[in-house]
């Protein structure tokens, strides 16, 4: 047979405010127009919800603002080949000059924060960690089986295995050398407890790109999957049964020299008085931004004592009970993991929360006034609980003018109208619906 004829069409995308990565397809020849104006979207991509449902309200999109076109203006940098889908070229953008969707638009709110960083003399390094569960398709439609009777890539609880990695390498190395074409660079990839789940880590880079790669880690593992016939969940928890899927965020803030600005040999955990404030800021700002960390009604199913997710206001030096970590690298640095945050985040939004956090602490020079915790912070009766459900956690961001003073009014006042129709939508619903609903958008 002939050769198949290469397209002359390249991807253009950006990610939506639930995290699903939304493009299209226009010729090469347009690539350059597009660049130096932009390119147009319904703007009822921030409009509606992940199964493309309209919100009952109207915001910046709505039935009555008639649904113009919004303007992505795409980042050259972001160019990449997609070696998943015989390596066409993808470019990411944002809509952060558009008049409207400016304010909701995740990737441009992140950019908003970064200046913020970049003013007060910050530079935000971001890594990621995913961890994700993978099945076999059970039949041509597993949706209209309300994803039942579910078969896992593996059987038994192997975390780190050796074995199952090899069992299925043809799979496990395509990942590998899939993403690193991509330019999705990959520190560490193995299997988790449970059956069939693997975790991966983005290597560090700057907060901007970390967020690009993680929205194209996931989308990528789960185009992988589909051509070995298998289906990929980022699910925060698909099952009572099993522990739930960790999107763990790990950062620091830079000098303008390069250097790590988190460390001081003069504080007894390693940690210098901008790592302090920006840790207190964290802790402080928690409770009233979480649904920018578990968005989703299912997101909430993680936080269980011994789960590996925490359930309380917490920080400890590695410990991996806690809200967040304080990690010492051999290297005498020191960087925050936050393990509040699950696979199903949206990385623009959850990075952002974090820097926008971490640097109001440094702004209002907060003391850490929360103690570190040694041992089992699951047990520990003096922490502070973090709120248990989307419905608890939504209403603290609400009322709070902190969410508003950080990401701006008419961010925040989309996003609760978004998480309140995701209430609305799950009333009386259970794991049947929450699978159906996020088994595979995520």
């Amino acid at each position: 047979m002939p050769e198949p004829t290469p397209i002359s069409f390249l991807k253009v995308g950006f990610t939506d405010l639930d995290g699903v990565v939304r493009a299209k397809y226009i010729p090469n020849s347009k690539i350059q127009q597009s660049i130096e104006i932009g390119i147009g979207f319904c703007n009822v991509v921030f409009g509606w919800d992940m199964h493309d449902e309209c919100y009952s309200k109207d915001s910046v999109s709505g039935w009555g603002t008639g649904f113009p076109d919004g303007v992505l203006k795409l980042d050259p940098t972001t160019l990449r080949k997609l070696p998943w889908e015989k390596e066409i070229e993808l470019y990411l953008g944002d809509f952060s000059e558009d008049p409207l969707l400016n304010a909701v638009c995740p990737r441009s709110l992140l950019k908003k924060i970064l200046a913020q960083a970049d003013e007060a003399g910050f530079q935000a390094k971001f890594g990621a960690e995913f961890e994700w569960f993978m099945f076999h398709k059970n039949s041509e439609d597993t949706s209209a089986n309300n994803h039942q009777n579910l078969t896992p890539l593996s059987s038994g609880m192997f975390g780190y295995s050796m074995l199952r990695t090899s069992e299925f390498q043809e799979f496990t190395h395509r990942i590998i050398s899939d993403l690193t074409a991509a330019k999705l660079r990959l520190e560490g990839l193995h299997t988790e407890t449970g059956p069939g789940v693997y975790e991966a880590a983005i290597s560090y880079s700057d907060a901007l790109e970390m967020a690009d790669q993680s929205s194209l880690f996931k989308l990528g593992i789960k185009q992988i999957a589909n051509e070995f016939d298998l289906m990929a969940s980022f699910m925060a928890k698909w099952s009572p049964l099993f522990p739930g899927c960790g999107g763990h965020l790990h950062q620091c803030l830079w000098d303008e020299k390069g250097e790590n600005m988190f460390y001081s040999s003069d504080n007894e955990f390693g940690l210098s008085t901008v790592a302090q404030q920006y840790l207190a800021g964290q802790l402080y700002c928690l409770p009233f931004i979480l649904p920018m960390f578990a968005p989703t009604v299912n997101s909430y199913r993680r936080y269980l004592a011994d789960s590996w997710a925490p359930t309380t206001l917490s920080w400890g030096v590695d410990n991996r009970t806690t809200a967040i970590r304080v990690v010492p690298e051999i290297s005498g640095s020191r960087h925050l993991e936050h393990r509040v945050s699950g696979a199903d985040i949206n990385p623009y939004l959850a990075i952002s929360a974090c820097l926008a956090s971490g640097l109001y602490g440094i702004k209002n020079k907060l003391p850490l006034t929360v103690e570190h915790c040694n041992g089992n912070a699951y047990k520990q009766a003096k922490l502070s609980k973090l709120p248990e459900s989307l419905t608890k956690a939504v209403h603290q961001m609400k009322h709070s003018n902190l969410a508003s003073e950080l990401f701006g009014e008419s961010f925040v006042d989309h996003f609760i109208l978004s998480r309140e129709w995701e209430l609305e939508q799950s009333l009386g619903e259970d794991w049947d619906w929450e699978l159906q609903r996020y088994f595979e958008i995520i």
